[in-house]
């Protein structure tokens, strides 16, 4: 059982029990463990502090547990009750839920059953405060970490929705996971949690796309000298670097079965094993992942573990696409603007009105990032002070005939323009269609394959099939 930092009061006048209880949640790794002999105590100690949990007997001398629980529940009732009792009837044990109580355990108690009961407790509790919280933030209508979305630009009341959701989930330990369309800003939302979370440790990044099971465990877990061939020294894994911070796992949908299963070790045990080791190492990294892919489709059809499925789904984010979302096309085109030509060290071009009509009836398969590097391509090409329509007519058009596999009379005039004297075969054909698709992109994977309407994955095959003699 991973260490909590929670405290826990137990209430119980037999002495030899209060220690018994103390030593296995001691030994579980509950260290703020408070022993109360005597019940008339709890009323002065709760004006001083406060318990994460409380342990609760019904038979004690001057207030009864089954008064104190009442006394509790009506004073104190974001506080979890358990009662640990000798009485085993059916009626006391309803009457207590009724009142409060959130499990009724009857003594001996078993370790594991215990144990279990105060995860179940406190997991049953995170969620009811998590309810309350986002109930509250929907009701304001107001952030409280504005600063941690700065990098996010939005004007649009569904991603605010989705802010405040973040800012209610940023501070648990449990899993994230972030699904949406290429383009859409998920490792952003990643940072954002990682900022909202406040952990002292890094926020460390890894695109788990391509990597087969022993790249995937020696990228994140590392390995000792000697694990393989070429393993000269010890090298330390992300997740190392990684502790006290945030595990970021971008592309989760193209885990092969062995590395989810580890990777659904690492959640449930919070340990793992460098590859050439048998000693276990401890992790106390907050999980986040991100997908594109339909994730809970992979489930149904056997691709993807339905454990760690339900283990990473803890909270769940998703990003809508950009044509979802077009109020945002005006004030993302105006960022782009002015940090291309911050970047190029330009003068901000201005732009006429029928861009954003342009703009706001394409359907952005690449999402924000495409818009970005379409942005980029025309300030760069800009010669004067205000942006060429054509420009952006040019670049849409030619990404809508890709997506739309060739049928446009536009790609047609292109082909023959480039092949006067004959057809290109297939072959030379997409080798050409990658190429274009990599230079209007700059070179990145992502938004080449949503121009080309495939994967990233089968953009990478194509390139090595180019590459390999």
């Amino acid at each position: 059982m991973e260490k909590f930092n929670y405290s826990v009061a137990i209430v119980d006048d037999e002495k030899e029990a209060l220690y018994s209880y103390s030593l296995i949640l001691k030994q579980a790794g509950l260290k703020d463990v408070v022993l109360i002999q005597d019940s008339r105590e709890i009323p002065i100690i709760l004006k001083e502090r406060t318990f994460s949990i409380l342990l609760l007997d019904l038979s004690m001398p001057h207030i009864s547990g089954f008064d104190l629980l009442k006394y509790l529940s009506i004073e104190y009732p974001e506080i979890p009750v358990i009662i640990i009792t000798a009485i085993k009837d059916i009626e006391t044990a309803v009457e207590c839920m009724k009142i409060g109580a959130c499990d009724y355990l009857v003594k001996p108690i078993e370790k594991n059953k215990l144990i279990s009961s105060i995860k179940k407790a406190l997991e049953m509790n995170r969620l009811k405060e998590e309810i309350l919280g986002l109930k509250h933030r929907l009701i304001e209508d107001k952030l409280e970490q504005e600063n941690a979305f700065s990098e996010i630009i939005t004007v649009n009341q569904k991603m605010r929705g989705i802010f405040k959701y973040i800012e209610v989930i940023s501070k648990t330990e449990q899993p994230v996971l972030v699904t949406g369309e290429t383009g859409t800003g998920k490792e952003l939302v990643a940072r954002a949690i990682h900022k909202i979370s406040e952990k002292k440790g890094e926020f460390v990044a890894v695109n788990v796309a391509g990597l087969d099971d022993t790249m995937f465990s020696d990228t994140l877990f590392g390995h000792r000298k000697g694990a393989f061939t070429g393993a000269f020294s010890n090298r330390e894994g992300l997740i190392s670097r990684a502790k006290g911070g945030t595990l970021f796992l971008d592309e989760i949908g193209d885990l092969s079965e062995a590395s989810q299963l580890k990777l659904l070790r690492v959640i449930q045990e919070k340990v793992y094993y460098p590859l050439g080791s048998d000693l276990p190492k401890n992790t106390d990294a907050r999980l986040i992942v991100a997908t594109n892919q339909d994730i809970q489709e992979m489930v149904n059809s056997g691709k993807f573990r339905k454990d760690l499925f339900y283990r990473l789904k803890a909270h769940h984010v998703h990003l809508p696409p950009l044509r979802e979302r077009k109020d945002d096309i005006p004030v993302l085109l105006e960022y782009f603007i002015e940090e291309a030509a911050l970047s190029l060290s330009k003068k901000p071009p201005k732009y006429p009105e029928e861009l954003i009509i342009l703009l706001m009836n394409y359907p952005f398969p690449g999402n924000i990032r495409e818009l970005k590097m379409i942005v980029y391509d025309a300030v760069a090409r800009c010669k004067s002070n205000f942006l060429s329509l054509e420009i952006f007519k040019d670049m849409i058009d030619i990404s809508n005939t890709i997506d739309k596999e060739l049928k446009s009379e536009i790609v047609k005039f292109y082909i023959q323009m480039r092949f006067p004297e004959r057809l290109p075969t297939l072959k030379e054909m997409e080798e050409i269609l990658v190429t274009e698709a990599l230079r209007r992109s700059k070179g990145n994977q992502g938004i080449a394959a949503s121009m080309l309407g495939i994967t990233r994955q089968a953009l990478n095959k194509r390139l090595h099939k180019k590459t390999t003699p």
